[in-house]
């Protein structure tokens, strides 16, 4: 039955960036009482859980992910007391929420830093990683940062180097130090004995990193334009096998509290994916899935994507999908605006729970961003590669006119040209807008079991098609989906079936009982019977 699963396999997850989704202070960033001011908006939306990317106090070298304070909300964002309101607003509404977590790495401005950069003998120097020098000099070894540039600092004081994946203001913390993990977990339980309902983990197969300190290989498939980051195979930096210990031991401090949920990042092949469901799924729930992210937009190929990660799956392990996030370019920008409504339909009737970030349900694109407003580090470490984040984490656009209902000052980064066309209050409006097409996929999955618990079949197709089944006791969906820019025909197996939902709102009710004619970028949902 329906009922016999949990909140986080039935549901929908929403992702918040906070600095973008509503400033309710006018100073240009959003803020929680800008997010607790438009959860309805989510609650119409008919999503089921909110994640919200980092809120913690930080000098936002990286925007929130160099932590300094992990139990203390940053000032932009408001205070405990605006967090604890929000809180309660989401869970009076229905809405759970969700917290980001970043183990990796801290602030170098966080307490636990400065005493341990202090002096070689400080109680917690080993909280982090440092390294002597190389025999000749120089740094311990050729590990690089993710955002560019060698993973070494040295430090003067002490005549060592510590490491940072990703910048020299975020030293990785030391996850083989027991202290370290008695420590983090501690974090954990201070958040989850107020009420939130899980954690989303940043870059968790990054947490161990090799003991012997051994060069990473050199990756063969490197080439010009790629981030020099990649010139390696990152043998001996991620996805090391000692990480699941770490996350057994971090799920169980979650299991302590009852009907959370653990989500991790895993930017990691299929096989190597599915590993982080743990030993008799004793790990995250939910190692975020994100390879239609980095799929080619195509019937065949997503489909061998669909077939190679339901077989990979580990018995009883639930499938997660993500289309869009804080760190990719937006859906409608990398497919275009039609496809964008086939990538909806897809995404929210895949079997599994789907990840929706924020702006997506209006067709929110990449907003270009000049050179003197480039904010992401990602971007100032690899210039002109394209590798900047900016572009998929502007303001909300609620409405139109200046500051699009986000703010009424400056905003932090630009807002879309589109704005007065492409927002919630124009949307909402219009019947065959890309919102309303969200709200009817969203009511429609959560009003049929089959659609948000049920098996799902991968039928065998040609060309442009993508075709699946979705059942659960006697009900019976067919979805089938035009990944092409012309007509495509399709038979359906077993009719007749009804047309409930068309990606343009206009097909409801036809009976098809034969072959099945779809429009050029369009997706259908039928009910059999």
């Amino acid at each position: 039955m329906s009922d016999d699963y949990r909140w986080w396999q039935k549901g929908v997850v929403y992702q918040v960036y906070p600095r973008s989704f509503m400033d309710a202070g006018g100073d240009g960033i959003g803020d929680l009482p800008g997010i607790a001011a438009r959860l309805d908006h989510l609650v119409r939306l008919g999503v089921d859980a909110v994640w919200l990317s980092p809120i913690y106090p930080s000098p936002m070298a990286d925007f929130g992910y160099d932590i300094s304070d992990y139990r203390g909300i940053h000032p932009l964002f408001g205070d405990m007391a605006d967090f604890d309101a929000l809180l309660e607003k989401a869970h009076g509404l229905g809405l759970k929420l969700i917290l980001d977590f970043v183990p990796n790495h801290s602030s170098d401005r966080h307490p636990w830093f400065l005493e341990s950069r202090s002096s070689r003998d400080n109680p917690k120097r080993d909280w982090y990683i440092w390294h002597d020098p190389a025999p000749g000099g120089g740094p311990p070894n050729n590990w690089l940062a993710s955002f560019g540039g060698g993973a070494w600092t040295f430090d003067e004081a002490t005549g060592q180097y510590y490491y940072h994946a990703f910048l020299p203001e975020q030293p990785d913390l030391n996850w083989r130090n027991p202290e370290v993990r008695a420590a983090m977990f501690d974090v954990l339980r201070f958040w989850l004995d107020k009420g939130v309902d899980g954690f989303r983990v940043d870059v968790i197969w990054h947490l161990i990193k090799d003991d012997r300190f051994r060069d990473n290989p050199p990756n063969p498939d490197w080439h010009e334009g790629m981030r020099g980051y990649d010139r390696h195979v990152h043998r001996y930096t991620t996805d090391r096998p000692e990480v699941h210990e770490v996350v057994r031991a971090m799920r169980r401090v979650v299991d302590e509290y009852d009907d959370r949920v653990l989500i991790g990042e895993i930017y990691l092949p299929v096989g190597r994916l599915v590993t982080y469901y743990g030993e008799d799924l004793s790990g995250v729930q939910l190692p975020f899935n994100f390879h239609l992210l980095l799929t080619a937009w195509n019937a065949p190929d997503v489909a061998d994507l669909i077939r190679d990660y339901e077989a990979a799956l580990p018995p009883g392990g639930w499938p997660n999908w993500v289309l869009g996030n804080h760190d990719n370019h937006r859906i409608a920008s990398r497919v275009g605006r039609s496809q964008a409504r086939v990538a909806a339909m897809l995404l929210l009737t895949l079997r599994g729970t789907p990840t929706l970030y924020y702006g997506d349900e209006i067709g929110m694109r990449d907003v270009p961003i000049p050179p003197d407003r480039v904010q992401d580090p990602s971007e100032k470490g690899d210039p002109g590669i394209g590798v900047g984040r900016d572009p998929c984490r502007t303001p909300m656009q609620w409405e139109g006119g200046e500051g699009a209902g986000f703010t009424t000052g400056e905003p932090w980064l630009p807002i879309a040209a589109d704005a007065d066309r492409v927002n919630v209050a124009v949307e909402a409006g219009r019947p065959r807008s890309m919102l309303t097409l969200h709200k009817a996929l969203l009511a429609l999955r959560r009003r049929e079991p089959a659609l948000h618990v049920g098996a799902g079949s991968l039928l065998e197709t040609e060309g442009p098609i993508l075709a699946y089944t979705r059942a659960h006791g006697e009900s019976r969906f067919l979805v089938v989906l035009n990944f092409g820019p012309d007509p495509a025909a399709f038979d359906p197996p077993d009719g007749p079936w009804t047309t409930v939902l068309s990606t343009a709102l206009d097909r409801a009710g036809e009976t098809i009982d034969g072959r099945l004619a779809l429009r050029p970028d369009e997706g259908l949902l039928l009910r059999a019977g």
